[in-house]
C-alpha cells in the first residue's frame, strides 16, 4: 500500500517536495495546503507542473484538507518557528498524521519552545501522531552527520563544524536572506531583532550535544555581515562594493571537557565552498566534503527520506538522532 502524502507548504522547496515524491513508487501524493490565493483552488499539476497531479487540489488551509483528504504523511515547508509550526500543525497531529517539516527550529524544538514542544508531544503520544524537523543545514551537515561520526570514538572532547556556502548559486529566497544588498549596519540591527542571520544554528549545537549527553554552558551566537569586496551581479540581485553579500555566523558553547563551535560563512562569491567537521578525542577525526553538500535540493532529498523512517518511529515530537540512521529511500 502506498503513503499517502501531502504538501504543506508550495514556495520553490516546496514545489520540489512534490516532484520528488512524484519518483517514488511507494508514495501517492493526495493534495496540498498553501495560504496563497494565487494557489489555492488549483491543482498540485497547475503549480507543480508535475503531470497526473491534476486531482490533487491545493486548499487554503489544513481544516478545509481534512475534511476531504486523510494523508498519512504531510510534507512541511512553511516556517522556520517551531512555536508558529507547532501550531499550523495541531489540527492534523490531532488526526494522527505523521509529519517531516524542514523548519529549522524544529530540528531542536524544545530549545526555544519548550512548553509548545511537551504540549506536541503530549498530543501525539494521545493520536499517534509523529513529528520531524530534518534538512541538510540544521538536520545533516552541523548536526547529524558529527553526531555519525562520534560513533566510532573511544572518547570526546570537543566538535567544529564550518560551512563555507557559496550563495550565488542558491535560490533567490536564501539570496535575500543572507542580506543581499543590505547595508552592513542595517543587517546587524536586522539580526538583532531575531530577523536576519541562518535559523536552526543554535538548535545544531542543542542537538549534537543532547545526543552525546553534555551539559553545556549558555549558548553565544554572532552574526556578521560578508562585506562584497566587488560589485557582483546574480540572477536575482546586484550587489555594489561595500554592501552586505552574506553572513558569518558562528554558535558556540563549553561545558566541564567539551566544547561545540559551530562556523558559517554563505555569502555570494564565495571562494572554496565545503563543509568539514573536526572531532577532537580518540581517535580524533577530520572530515572535509569539497563544495559543500548544496542545500536546495538536499534539503527537499533529507525530507522525502525521512518520510519511511517516521512511519516506524514511535509518537512523539522527534529528534533526527533519535530515528534510524538516514539514507536513501
Amino acid at each position: 500500500m502506498k503513503t499517502k502524502i501531502v504538501q504543506f507548504g508550495l514556495g520553490p522547496i516546496g514545489v520540489d517536495c512534490v516532484k520528488l515524491a512524484a519518483t517514488k513508487p511507494w508514495a501517492e501524493i493526495v493534495g496540498g495546503v498553501d495560504i496563497d490565493p494565487d494557489k489555492a483552488g488549483k491543482s498540485l499539476t497547475e503549480v507543480a507542473g508535475v503531470p497526473d497531479l491534476d486531482a490533487c487540489r491545493i486548499y487554503s488551509d489544513v481544516n478545509e484538507l481534512l475534511s476531504e483528504v486523510r494523508p498519512d504523511v504531510v510534507l512541511h515547508t512553511a516556517g522556520s518557528r517551531a512555536a508558529e509550526s507547532f501550531a499550523q500543525l495541531t489540527p492534523l497531529l490531532k488526526q494522527g498524521v505523521r509529519v517531516v517539516s524542514s523548519c529549522e527550529e524544529l530540528l531542536f524544538p524544545a530549545l526555544r519552545a519548550p512548553q509548545e514542544t511537551e504540549a506536541t508531544d503530549a498530543l501525539c503520544r494521545e493520536a499517534g501522531a509523529a513529528v520531524l524537523g530534518t534538512g541538510v543545514n540544521p538536520g545533516f551537515v552541523l548536526d547529524v552527520l558529527p553526531i555519525c561520526l562520534t560513533g566510532v570514538a573511544r572518547s570526546v572532547a570537543s566538535i567544529y563544524g564550518e560551512r563555507v556556502v557559496n550563495a550565488s548559486t542558491r535560490r533567490m529566497p536564501l539570496q535575500r536572506k543572507v542580506g543581499s544588498g543590505m547595508e552592513p549596519d542595517q543587517f546587524r540591527a536586522l539580526f538583532r531583532e531575531g530577523k536576519a542571520g541562518h535559523a536552526g544554528f543554535q538548535e545544531s549545537l542543542a542537538l549534537i550535544a543532547h545526543a552525546l549527553g553534555w551539559t553545556l554552558g549558555p549558548i553565544t551566537e554572532t552574526c556578521e555581515p560578508v562585506i562584497a569586496d566587488h560589485d557582483i551581479q546574480t540572477d536575482y540581485f546586484k550587489v555594489a562594493k561595500g554592501l552586505t553579500c552574506g553572513l558569518h555566523q558562528i554558535v558556540e558553547a563549553e561545558g566541564e571537557g567539551h566544547a561545540i563551535k559551530l562556523d558559517l560563512k554563505m555569502y555570494l562569491d564565495a571562494q572554496d565552498p565545503h563543509d568539514a567537521v573536526h572531532i577532537e578525542g580518540e581517535p580524533s577525526i577530520k572530515l572535509r566534503i569539497d563544495k559543500g553538500v548544496a542545500g536546495d535540493g538536499a534539503t527537499v532529498a533529507a525530507v522525502i527520506n525521512a518520510v519511511p523512517r517516521i512511519l516506524k518511529a514511535p509518537a512523539g515530537v522527534r529528534l533526527m538522532s533519535e530515528l534510524a540512521l538516514p539514507c536513501w529511500a
